[in-house]
């Protein structure tokens, strides 16, 4: 169990580095290329669009071929494109490279749910699944705070580079730690029976809104922190880039947030963490209004919080409500959500940005949650699922 949870840590931090390696340095791309803030942010929902497509292609084909190898053929790849991207200097080449490397790590972020929750029997599901978020939160925190502080002294290719070779390291160690399967029964390579778990999971009402919050959670996430750096340096705070990096030290937030959700869903019920962290989210997000950056990194600090003891929550909710036959597709439908809300909601919450200013976009995002909570709510009228 602790091997798998290391390995997985590493993993965590290799993906989500690399993942959002050009959030920090958007405004220098934007600078550079004369790009918008929503223009920009292409760069960030092309790879969380890649990653949801291919979630639940990568998530059913692990059920054959094997969710070990599933998940570090797919970091590898997206590694090496990532020591690319650097190098590229087309704005639309960058975003197709993008794409790509988003689709060559879902098989990564589809499977590892399943994966733990074949290998530990469900055993301290909620906990596990939190120190897997919590892996996240910090691969996260620590690309962002990397890129944006290298890319201000040497460039946005600088800044992606740096991130770049720290993930190379977390996969390197993520391969060599990360056990083989001992209880994930392979099934054949025959698409109508894994095409029925997908049926399963699509058919259970139940999983609906851990989906929803999922998709406007982090819809409404990875608009801040695009928009965030674009806010801050500009008049009136005009904080210098470098600076402005360290905002991403409210992650965090969530690397201690996601841990604590999941014990408390396992102690006190799902529904009832998934609404205090959805109310946490909006509190901060009402605190990032004013003017003021000690006032807006408060603010931060709690929505980033709420936000991943959400997260945690709803993508634990995945694996135990889920049958065994649908696991692996019920896990890779979460991720679709997940990334298809990261992709769309962060084009969306950019223009929004863009047309009516932080005091617009936090109406917009504070809607989505809104609507995330009124998912929950539901699910207190939903059946036991039958297995």
């Amino acid at each position: 169990m602790r091997r798998i949870r290391i390995a997985l840590l590493f993993g965590a931090l290799a993906l989500f580095a690399l993942l959002y390696a050009p959030q920090p340095v958007l405004p220098q791309l934007a600078g550079e290329y004369g790009l918008s803030p929503g223009s920009a942010a292409l760069l960030v929902s092309a790879a969380t669009l890649g990653l949801a497509v291919s979630a639940i292609p990568l998530g059913t084909l692990s059920e054959a071929v094997g969710r070990r190898k599933t998940m570090i053929t797919s970091l590898v790849v997206a590694e090496l494109l990532g020591l690319v991207l650097p190098w590229v200097h087309s704005f639309p080449l960058m975003v197709g490279l993008r794409l790509v490397q988003g689709a060559a790590v879902a098989g990564l972020a589809a499977v590892a749910t399943a994966y733990l929750v074949d290998e530990t029997g469900g055993v301290r599901l909620g906990t596990t699944v939190g120190l897997y978020v919590a892996g996240t939160t910090i691969g996260g925190m620590t690309g962002r705070l990397l890129g944006g502080v290298v890319g201000d002294f040497w460039g946005w290719s600088g800044g992606v580079l740096a991130v770049a070779l720290l993930a190379a390291v977390c996969t390197v160690a993520f391969v060599a730690l990360l056990p083989s399967e001992q209880r994930h029964q392979r099934k054949p390579l025959r698409w109508g029976p894994l095409l029925g778990g997908l049926g399963a999971a699509l058919r259970d009402p139940g999983l609906y809104p851990p989906y929803l919050v999922a998709a406007l959670g982090m819809g409404s996430f990875v608009t801040v922190y695009n928009v965030l750096g674009f806010r801050i340096t500009a008049p009136p705070l005009l904080v210098p880039p470098a600076l402005a990096a360290l905002a991403f030290l409210a992650y965090a937030a969530g690397t201690v947030t996601s841990a604590l959700a999941g014990r408390a869903a396992d102690r006190w019920g799902r529904v009832r963490v998934l609404l205090t962290s959805l109310a946490v989210a909006g509190a901060g997000l009402l605190l990032m209004l004013p003017d003021s950056v000690p006032v807006i990194l408060v603010g931060l600090v709690v929505f980033t919080g709420g936000f991943f003891g959400a997260h945690s929550v709803a993508n634990g909710w995945v694996g135990t409500r889920a049958s065994a036959e649908a696991r692996g597709q019920a896990s890779a439908l979460y991720q679709l959500a997940y990334y298809g809300g990261s992709s769309v909601g962060g084009v969306l919450g950019g223009i929004a940005y863009g047309a009516w200013g932080w005091p617009g976009m936090t109406l917009l995002l504070g809607i989505w949650l809104a609507l995330a909570a009124i998912a929950v709510l539901t699910s207190r009228h939903q059946p036991a699922p039958l297995r």
